[in-house]
């Protein structure tokens, strides 16, 4: 590490720089204050040693100004015994530790020990902090379409509050990744992000998962364990498809929610849950609720907040963004050289209709990355799904017949369908013809006969 020494004596700072190379360390030596500031802004520094009593700028005055460039500089004060007093003063200031003159060379390296490794901490937290912020951050939830920037507002709106909250929207919309973001942004970011994955197990293991169990409680138990609301106390627990969840644990979850306390299977300890509750789902808890499969009081103390993923076709100014993403990120994982896209390929990422959504996108880029040997993700490399789709089925019309011939009914049905297909394709009989699963020739007779033309725009259809 680099270790600078700012001391205008100049057998002062032999000594010190002997001690520190004999550490294994560089030593950086200044022998006035302004000096020594001007070498912080040129190098990496690790720890300052500092004497107070300095020509010009005093010790006091570089220390302030260290502080003020970066509050989590390590600075050991040298002091004179008779100034025990003005070190003091400085650690009130931000000083890690004084040394005071004459000192003992172990003290001195004592001193050095417990003051880098205090700055490999505050590194170590720093460099953690903004792997966060990479990894659950706004950033890398990709989008510049409207609905995406509705739901950043939503998550810097709700994040600070205590309220429960609810993320509902297809799958592979990126629900797991917004509650990660809304952890991230709150009160409890310090604290533990815990995902219970709600329809993965029977409701006797979910609940023993969920709130832990005595030694002894059922067969297996042979010992304490401690459920997923404690290991997230002071933090989130985040349910995955909260629909899932069984009708007698959701009975069980209400109490957390309501009491903030819960039992463990078998036990007589009341415990607290100091935890905040994010949910999400992709099915329609409303009409779970009419059903009788998800609780009315549940739904509504789950529902405070509630944020709508927008599925990825009704985004699609979004899929160059993720495209680049996810292009670069797997490049990098697997060290492939790839770094755009062709045209073409584009265009069909573009016109597919990803019904797996973000998700779906990704897994094909990755796919696509892995299977490359060139620098352009060319046509050939994506699915046969997004290659090749299947048209997109027509509902069949609900208009009645309102009593006409079986025959005339039957011109009808065809008509509405003809032209809600020709509509659909902007007019292009080619891709009408898809839709409707029939030959270009056999539409084109159809249009004939019923009398059908695509003069003018499609929306202009009769």
């Amino acid at each position: 590490m680099n270790i600078l020494v700012i001391d205008d004596e100049e057998v002062l700072q032999d000594v010190l720089a002997r001690l520190i190379v004999k550490e294994g360390h560089t030593p950086l030596l200044a022998r006035t204050g302004e000096e020594g500031l001007l070498t912080l802004e040129r190098e990496e520094v690790d720890l300052v040693l500092l004497d107070l009593m300095l020509p010009g700028m005093t010790g006091e005055e570089v220390l302030r100004q260290i502080k003020r460039q970066d509050p989590d500089q390590v600075v050991v004060i040298i002091t004179a015994f008779s100034s025990i007093e003005g070190a003091i003063a400085a650690m009130r200031e931000g000083a890690f530790h004084y040394i005071p003159k004459p000192f003992k060379n172990e003290e001195v390296l004592i001193t050095l020990r417990k003051g880098l490794e205090q700055r490999r901490l505050t590194t170590e937290n720093r460099r953690l902090r903004e792997q966060l912020q990479q990894r659950f951050g706004l950033d890398n939830i990709i989008g510049k379409s409207k609905p995406m920037q509705q739901i950043f507002e939503l998550i810097q709106l709700a994040a600070p509050s205590k309220s429960n909250i609810l993320i509902t929207g297809e799958s592979g919309t990126g629900k797991e990744l917004v509650a990660k973001a809304i952890h991230h942004y709150s009160r409890r970011a310090t604290g533990p992000f815990v995902t219970v994955n709600s329809g993965s197990m029977p409701a006797d293991l979910l609940e023993s998962n969920l709130f832990g169990h005595v030694k002894g409680s059922f067969t297996g138990a042979i010992a304490h364990k401690k459920g997923l609301f404690e290991v997230a106390q002071s933090g989130s627990i985040f349910f995955d498809e909260i629909g899932n969840v069984p009708l007698e644990t959701q009975a069980k979850l209400l109490r957390v929610i309501q009491e903030k306390e819960f039992m463990r299977l078998g036990g007589v300890e009341t415990l607290k849950a100091d935890v905040r509750i994010i949910a999400a789902t992709n099915a329609d808890l409303e009409q779970a609720v009419s059903r009788g499969t998800f609780r009315e009081d549940l739904y509504y103390r789950l529902n405070v907040i509630t944020l709508q993923m927008p599925p990825l076709r009704e985004r699609p100014e979004d899929i160059p963004l993720l495209v680049q993403h996810f292009l670069q990120t797997f490049a990098r994982e697997n060290e492939k050289s790839i770094r755009e896209i062709a045209p073409e390929a584009m265009r069909l990422l573009l016109d597919y209709h990803w019904p797996g959504n973000v998700r779906e996108l990704e897994n094909a880029i990755e796919r696509a990355v892995v299977l490359s040997s060139g620098d352009v993700l060319e046509v050939d490399l994506l699915p046969r799904s997004v290659r090749q789709p299947a048209p997109t089925p027509l509902a069949v019309p609900n208009e009645g017949t309102n009593g006409l011939a079986f025959k005339d009914a039957i011109s009808a049905y065809e008509r509405q369908l003809i032209v809600r297909a020709l509509q659909q394709s902007g007019g292009v009989q080619k891709k009408a013809a898809e839709l409707l699963h029939l030959k270009p020739t056999t539409l084109h007779e159809m249009m004939k006969r019923l009398n059908i033309t695509t003069d003018g725009p499609a929306s202009s259809l009769p």
